[in-house]
């Protein structure tokens, strides 16, 4: 089975009612649309295809592993849905009086909210295996559902639901609960049936929104939905359910314990097991709400977070190989699933577990869990997948680039955009840093969130024109970055940040994007525009990072003040931020609440799960997407609907999520795993913890500067004055489309209406910034009609426009830079005088540090000295390195040292009119005798490249002196040396050590 997108294009993409049994399931191939199966069954074969990208205006094939060896039909979801339809056309037979009441109560023909033929499907197919198939000669679905329990959940009875986001999933838990239930209260000895209920989920979020699954409130679904009659849910008030995050099956350090340090703990005990609550307590402190009850069911919400590994003997000696973020997630991932099974095991060992309900929108093993991506759970027995859904209506589609004006390969820029800007974006930070300065971001993430925001600012343009009363809440655009110190910089360049001034004053610098700025009159809006969130900290309850308190103290302040307004006599020392934060992120979309106003989300890490915003219109992913669970999940942030009503025709409305940066093509979910190729063994290089004494830090510097010895400006343009922009910078105009629907471009028309007097102003305004302050960084602001002149006369004779490229492209923040430092160069080479070199930081994160190495490596490795290395290895990635490090270890003027791989040290050179970045070998903490140690940069010069004395001459003779000038971050030499084996020498004779240690 291959899958491409379709050559048509279709003016009504909603092909299927959402009310109705689908008549046919579609794949979509070159050309076009087709039945897959003649009869009335849809076909299970789980895969979301999304147009794949274009080249030359020729439509590729999805160039995937799995495209026809993974792509396979679960015949057992297949033949339960079949067994389902047949039992559903014969009237459904073989069922309690209670259950026939309930199906006929929803899907009656009068009913004002009528339900989607998905969440009847779905329950139906739980009643068919409980009421049903055990009589009804359909034992081999039981049988084999017994054997997929026996292998992953001994002990319990699980059945997954497997429903897109946005299909509803509450309800469904409403209707199961309903029917096991009202069937439970009138006939209290059947034992297929339970009225208590344990309903888990992932986070505080969800827990707070199932709270319409109590039937005592207010908002209760069975009401507002039409679950039940009214005289049915009066009833329904007698069965016990309680709603709890998963963290709370994690076993608590007894109170009596509290504040006794780990390491007296130790003292008393090997066993730490004995400080915390035992599993029966934990069980009793959970279910609590329930009394007495016996035999429960059990509700998983998001239920992928819950599973076991693959037993590590079953894996055998081939693992999946994961990066170093990826693999923290997947540790993060195992560490919940163990919590929640555990706990669930623990809970039908003391009151008995009658039936495992699972429902989740993506239920496969994790990655990282031992099973190949996309494996689903075995025990899923019914399927509504997001291509259903996205064919009925029911979810908004997504849109993906497809091609661009750039196109240097087969994708297009804006849709697996973490690849390009990753190496420059910053690492994540030291908790106790703080990102300062101005946000400069890579171009082509710059150029991504104007071509984004373009299209934003005419869905904003229309919310606007509608009457105030009647239009809602505005569309909202997120941002989902990797870490705090990536989201606070995009933030920053989105919103706002503070500017020091000279005398010690901030002031606030506006946003980029206009809509999304939280400045006014130069300090912060009372009403925020953007919110800055690290919702897995905020929904897991327990509490927010030093880190993200510091970085977000301005916006909880201001939240705190709007609270105050909006709650006359209520103090906020009642809430925590954590709670403040919550709140506002979890009201995102709702009128009257303190989220209404926010237009532009900026997340540290994927949104929360159950995030019920529906008015969320364009999505960014800055961050790696390793699978393609993550895509979905990400993207299905932004697939709910605002409107629910149908046409004349039973159909709903196409609604459209534009989504750059995630690299969402489709999910395969059944089949067998390629076999296994031998793998390597993995080492990973870390910074010893045991070793702090050994840590060497150094300055991240992006660029060098002149103090120069005169205020009068005077450039001296020639060839190297030229700049050239092109499509190769950026891409101009995206094209976007969906499995079915428009097809739309995207552009940065709104970048082009600027006037280029506009231009010259950033462009001079960057260089003064820059490069003119004085010796104390005081701004010279008399300088700039003089750097005004002069950047417009270069905008007129050295800037060249190729393709689609227009002048105003320079206002992106790394482009205004580049520009800037061309006029700044033609500067100094035009001024006489003695010049002294500054270096210009890194301003988001100015000092690097061996502290925060961690990578794996398959290559051969050497085991460093503890004496002498901050890490545990070098990788050898030619046969010199590991001689190199012993060398280090038996030189004693060598206090420390260690090489840059991991490290991010990085020293920037232009070659033949380019920006590069060179990486030197390695760094040493050399004793020469000084009062302070030498920090030498070592290079080992192999064959003679072209760029290698650019790389060599900016060393020596910009960063070096730049630094030392500096005079901040210690003494630095640089050396080259051509025979790595003859170093120790080559080392002695340029620098020589006067030190009692040397020889």
């Amino acid at each position: 089975m291959t899958v491409s997108r379709p050559h048509m294009i279709i003016e009504n993409p909603v092909l299927n009612s959402p009310f109705a049994e689908p008549p046919r399931h579609f794949v979509f191939d070159a050309d076009g649309i087709t039945d897959q199966i003649a009869d009335s069954r849809r076909v299970s074969s789980f895969f979301i295809p999304i147009p794949p990208p274009k080249k030359r205006g020729k439509q590729l094939a999805l160039q995937e592993p799995w495209t026809s060896e993974r792509v396979q039909e679960n015949q057992f979801i297949n033949q339960v849905r079949g067994e389902v339809s047949a039992w559903r056309a014969g009237g459904y037979t073989g069922i309690t009086p209670t259950t026939r009441e309930l199906l006929g109560y929803w899907q009656r023909s009068d009913r004002e909210r009528r339900l989607f033929f998905c969440q009847i499907e779905a329950a139906e197919t739980a009643i068919y295996l409980t009421e049903v198939a055990p009589s009804a000669g359909r034992q081999w679905i039981a049988n084999f559902l017994k054997s997929a329990n026996a292998r992953h959940n001994p002990g319990l009875n699980r059945i997954a639901l497997k429903m897109a986001t946005g299909a509803g999933k509450t309800v469904v838990m409403a209707m199961l609960i309903a029917w096991q239930s009202l069937n439970k209260l009138a006939t209290p000895q059947d034992k297929r049936f339970a009225d208590a209920f344990l309903l888990i989920t992932p986070g505080i979020t969800i827990r707070d929104r199932l709270r319409v699954l109590l039937p005592n409130d207010v908002h209760n679904f069975y009401r507002e939905m039409d679950i039940v009659a009214p005289d049915q849910l009066t009833r329904l008030g007698q069965a016990k359910i309680e709603i709890v995050n998963f963290h709370q099956l994690q076993r608590r350090e007894k109170p009596e314990f509290k504040g006794v340090s780990t390491t007296t703990k130790k003292i008393l005990t090997e066993d730490l097991d004995r400080f915390k609550e035992s599993p029966g307590e934990m069980v009793r402190r959970v279910t609590r709400a329930l009394g007495s009850k016996k035999h429960i069911v059990v509700i998983n919400d998001e239920a992928h977070h819950c599973y076991r590994e693959k037993p590590p003997e079953e894996t055998g000696a081939h693992e999946e190989k994961l990066a170093a973020e990826e693999k923290r997630e997947a540790e993060q991932n195992k560490e919940a699933a163990r919590i929640w099974l555990t706990g669930i095991e623990a809970i039908n060992a003391k009151l008995g577990v009658r039936t495992v309900y699972d429902l989740s929108a993506t239920p496969f093993f994790l990655r990282g869990s031992g099973y190949p991506e996309g494996t689903l759970f075995p025990w899923v027995v019914s399927d509504f997948s997001l291509i259903d859904a996205i064919e009925s209506g029911i979810v908004k589609i997504p849109r993906v680039p497809v091609a661009d004006d750039q196109m240097t390969g087969a994708m297009p820029t804006f849709r697996n955009l973490w690849l390009r800007i990753r190496n420059d974006l910053p690492k994540r930070g030291r908790s106790a840093s703080e990102p300062t300065g101005e946000p400069i971001l890579p171009k082509e993430l710059e150029a991504a969130l104007r071509s984004l925001f373009g299209n934003y600012e005419s869905s904003y343009a229309l919310w606007e024109q509608m009457d105030p009363v009647q239009r809602g809440t505005a569309p909202v655009f997120i941002v989902v970055c990797n870490n705090t110190t990536v989201s606070k910089l995009v933030c920053d360049w989105i919103a706002g940040w503070e500017k020091q001034q000279p005398d010690g004053t901030k002031v606030v610098v506006p946003g980029k994007l206009a809509v999304f700025s939280n400045e006014e009159h130069g300090g912060w809006t009372s009403r925020p525009n953007t919110l800055l969130i690290d919702s897995a900290q905020i929904d897991s309850g327990e509490g927010m990072s030093d880190e993200f308190k510091k970085i977000a103290a301005a916006e909880i302040e201001e939240f705190k003040s709007e609270y105050r307004a909006r709650f006359p006599g209520r103090s906020t020392d009642d809430i925590t931020n954590e709670e403040l934060l919550r709140e506002v992120m979890n009201t995102v979309g709702k009128k009257d609440r303190l989220g209404e106003h926010i237009k532009c989300v900026v997340s540290v890490s994927m949104l929360t799960e159950g995030w019920d915003a529906n008015t969320v219109t364009h999505i960014l992913g800055v961050r790696a997407f390793g699978t393609q669970l993550l895509c979905e999940q990400v993207v299905g942030r932004g697939l709910r609907r605002t409107s629910y009503e149908p046409d004349e025709h039973d159909m709903f409305e196409a609604e459209y999520a534009e989504v750059y940066g995630v690299p969402f093509s489709f999910i395969p979910t059944a089949g067998t795993s390629p076999v296994p190729t031998p793998p390597k063994a993995v080492h990973r290089i870390r910074a010893m913890e045991n070793r702090v004494a050994l840590e060497i830090t150094f300055p991240r510097v992006v660029g060098y500067r002149y103090l120069l010895p005169t205020e009068k400006l005077t450039p001296a343009f020639g060839d190297e004055s030229h700049l050239v922009l092109s499509n190769q910078e950026v891409p101009t105009e995206t094209e976007v489309a969906a499995v079915v629907g428009e097809v739309q471009i995207l552009n940065l028309d709104d970048l082009k209406a600027v006037r280029l007097q506009t231009v010259a102003f950033e462009i001079a305004k960057a260089a003064l910034d820059g490069y003119f302050r004085d010796e104390d960084l005081n701004d010279r602001p008399w300088l700039f009609p003089q750097l005004a002149a002069i950047t417009r006369e270069w905008l007129g004779e050295y800037l060249t426009c190729k393709g689609n490229a227009f002048p105003q492209m320079l206002l992106m923040t790394q482009l205004t830079h580049q520009a800037a430092a061309k006029i700044y160069e033609a500067i100094v080479v035009g001024s006489q005088g003695e010049k002294r070199l500054m270096p210009i930081m890194r301003p988001y994160d100015p000092i690097g540090t061996t502290a925060l190495v961690g990578f794996d490596s398959t290559k051969p490795i050497y085991e460093t000295d503890s004496d002498r290395c901050h890490l545990n290895y070098v990788v050898q990635d030619s046969d010199w390195e590991s001689n190199l490090a012993h060398t280090m270890e038996q030189m004693p003027e060598v206090l420390a040292y260690v090489k840059n791989q991991g490290l991010g040290f990085q020293i920037p050179y232009v070659f033949q009119g380019k920006q590069a970045n060179y990486i030197p070998d390695f760094i040493i903490r050399y004793d020469d005798g000084g009062d302070e140690p030498l920090n030498l940069i070592l290079e080992v010069s192999g064959e003679n490249k072209k760029d290698k004395q650019a790389k060599v001459s900016t060393a020596q003779n910009q960063w070096v002196p730049a630094i030392n000038n500096a005079g901040a971050y210690g003494r630095w030499a640089f050396i080259e040396i051509k025979d790595p084996w003859d170093a120790k020498n080559l080392i002695r004779a340029t620098f020589p050590s006067m030190s009692k240690a040397a020889p």
